[in-house]
């Protein structure tokens, strides 16, 4: 059994992504003429993007009439299949784009043709860095933006800061029988997930598997396999999923982590992901995220064994 090819993957965020083009970043003469019939992704700073009024990206034209290197004020995502560029832009800079209706990352991961919600995922999440590291760390200085929007450099002290994303590992835990699901407080009745959490420095993703599922749940983790990946743009995270054979513990929720967690059997959880169970089943994350993809997979192949 190995890890499903990306074109199979049916979690958003990933399917028809833009060739970053990293070198053309470098290139004013390229982004030039990418510019010129460019596509450009206005987000607002609550995340949303606005729509067209049939439920999709809208996508306005850019200012190439009124300035050959209007670029220097975006950022370059990169360039579709068909050949023409992408850039994203704060939506207070898009004349029109306040004016129009704004949605939401995860209505537009479920209503949205995927390439589209793709590239408002990647526009969202380097915004919000930008829009959060407008100076230098170290001395305080405004920092210029250098390789089309994708490095933020101190003219103060020289220091080059870049886009950050948090790793956060996220797995299906089986004892061999059964799947191991979590639930948070805040969540909607009856909602359980897999268990997650952030890698610490200094610790490899094996590692953090097993520290998060022993600190959230007391179920000690004997081995682990990776399985896929899902970036995940609220704010800047990348969802690494797993899948991980564990001991039968008892489990015993964290109450600073989890309200409770347990074990789950094949016909439950089949249930669920059919939606069978009716209101006295359990509900699992919505079909975007990797979570329900790794339910799925357990359910579908079974667990990963010694």
């Amino acid at each position: 059994m190995t890890a499903e090819p990306l074109a199979a993957m049916p979690y958003a965020f990933v399917t028809g992504p833009l060739d970053r083009a990293e070198y053309a970043r470098l290139q004013p003469e390229t982004l030039t003429r990418l510019w010129r019939d460019a596509a450009l992704v206005a987000v607002d700073a609550d995340g949303r993007a606005p729509a067209t009024a049939e439920g999709g990206l809208w996508l306005p034209p850019t200012d190439a009439s009124a300035t050959r290197e209007g670029w220097r004020d975006a950022i370059f995502l990169g360039i579709a299949a068909d050949g023409r560029g992408w850039f994203a832009r704060d939506a207070d800079a898009v004349p029109g784009a306040t004016a129009r209706s704004g949605v939401d990352l995860r209505t537009a991961a479920a209503e949205w043709p995927a390439a589209e919600a793709t590239a408002f995922a990647q526009a969202r999440a380097v915004l919000h860095w930008r829009r959060r590291h407008r100076y230098c760390g170290a001395c305080g200085h405004a920092l210029e933006y250098r390789r089309a929007g994708w490095l933020g450099l101190c003219p103060g002290c020289g220091l080059e800061h870049y886009p950050r994303t948090d790793p956060a590992v996220i797995v299906a835990v089986s004892d061999g029988e059964r799947l191991l699901l979590g639930r948070q407080a805040s969540w909607a009745p009856r909602r359980w997930s897999v268990l997650a959490g952030f890698v610490e420095p200094g610790e490899t993703l094996e590692q953090t598997i097993a520290r998060e599922v022993w600190e959230e749940s007391g179920v000690r983790v004997r081995r682990a396999r990776y399985l896929g990946s899902q970036p995940w743009p609220f704010p800047s995270s990348l969802m690494l999923g797993f899948e991980a054979l564990a001991e039968p513990d008892t489990p015993q929720a964290n109450d600073d982590e989890l309200e409770d967690a347990r074990w789950f059997g094949r016909d439950e959880i089949g249930a669920a992901l059919d939606g069978s169970g009716g209101e006295a089943g359990i509900q699992l994350s919505p079909r975007l995220s990797i979570s329900r993809w790794l339910i799925a997979h357990w359910h579908r192949h079974g667990a990963l064994h010694d």
